[in-house]
Parts: structure tokens; sequence; C-alpha cells
């Protein structure tokens, strides 16, 4: 599938290509950069003490349920939650 969709790109973008006709008219050049050495920040990080329990203790928790009425074509639809 991959190669499907790569050769796809690839296939538009030599037919996006051909039909441009591109002259250079003026030469590039790379600008002159000089740099010189750095220095790295430094942090001094004190991180939380964190105490992770497992607790195996299992809890039950009452989710509500909800019966939901389609409506067909032309009719209003109707939710009621039941306890």
């Amino acid at each position: 599938m991959k190669a499907i969709i790569a050769a796809a790109a690839i296939g538009t973008a030599a037919l996006a290509l051909a039909g441009c006709d591109v002259d250079q008219t003026e030469e590039g050049e790379l600008p002159e950069v000089e740099a010189e050495g750095g220095n790295m920040p430094e942090y001094d990080v004190d991180a939380a003490d964190v105490d992770v329990d497992t607790d195996t203790t299992t809890k039950e928790v009452e989710v509500p349920t909800m019966d939901v009425d389609v409506a067909e074509p032309g009719e209003e639809a109707n939710a009621q939650a039941e306890d």
C-alpha cells in the first residue's frame, strides 16, 4: 500500500513539473557564517517523591444506563435515563 501511495505521489509530482519551464536567472551563494564556542544551560532539578500504593481491593461503581428510542424519519428522538 505504501508503494502505491509513493508511486502516485511521484507520478503527480512528475506531471506537475513537466508542465513548467524553469530557467535559472541568477547564481545562488551561501552566506558567510562564523560560529564560536558556546555554553549549554545547566539546570538543577529536584523531582517530586512519589509513593505508589498497589491497593488490590475491588470497588463497585454504579453507572447509569440510557434507553434511546431511534427516531423514524420525520419523528423526534427521545432519550430517558433509567434508575
